[in-house]
């Protein structure tokens, strides 16, 4: 551990040095970020009348809907180009992509920025729930929540205050060669 430096010697920069090693040898760690074994947390959405769960890992960050560009000759899922702090990502309908079925857009609309190999991808989602935790006394067999061609990208449930939850893959999702070609 570092000595104090003596307040007649020391500098602005030696003092805030100072503070930064003491503060870091002492961090307890966050609870968020502390793996408990039989957890699992995700980010809870709805798309549809189903409620879905994707890992915090696939998730880079949430947004509200950005002014999106429409792209000529893309598939209809397929909205458009949003720019987010200088850089492009294409915005998807995930619930279209998946059901057929336009998302209603509204004001307080929310979109997942989701890891892909070659850059983000944004998916605008019904309704967000925020974080959701779950523990393996939650795990349940999925009665719909895998239906058509939800199948393919929802891999197990989980059941919480009578909610069932979809575990819903975006990392498989931005894989699938469909995903990958929006143009028509």
């Amino acid at each position: 551990m570092a000595k104090s430096p003596s307040p007649q010697a020391a500098t602005p920069f030696d003092i805030l040095l100072d503070y930064e090693e003491r503060s870091l040898a002492h961090v307890a760690g966050r609870p968020e970020m502390i793996e408990a074994p039989g957890h699992w947390r995700g980010v809870g959405f709805r798309l549809g009348q189903r409620r879905l769960v994707s890992s915090f890992d696939e998730v880079v960050e949430i947004l509200p809907l950005p002014p999106v560009t429409p792209v000529p000759g893309a598939h209809a899922w397929m909205l458009g180009v949003a720019n987010v702090r200088g850089s492009l990502l294409p915005v998807v309908d995930l619930k279209q992509f998946l059901e057929g079925d336009r998302t209603v857009v509204h004001e307080g609309q929310r979109c997942l920025v989701v890891r892909q190999s070659g850059g983000n991808v944004a998916v605008i989602i019904d309704e967000l729930f925020g974080q959701r935790t779950f523990n393996d006394s939650h795990r349940t067999e999925m009665s719909g929540e895998n239906d058509g061609r939800y199948g393919h990208f929802v891999g197990q449930a989980y059941r919480l205050a009578d909610q069932t939850w979809g575990v819903f893959n975006m990392s498989l999702l931005t894989r699938t060669p469909e995903f990958r070609q929006a143009t028509a």
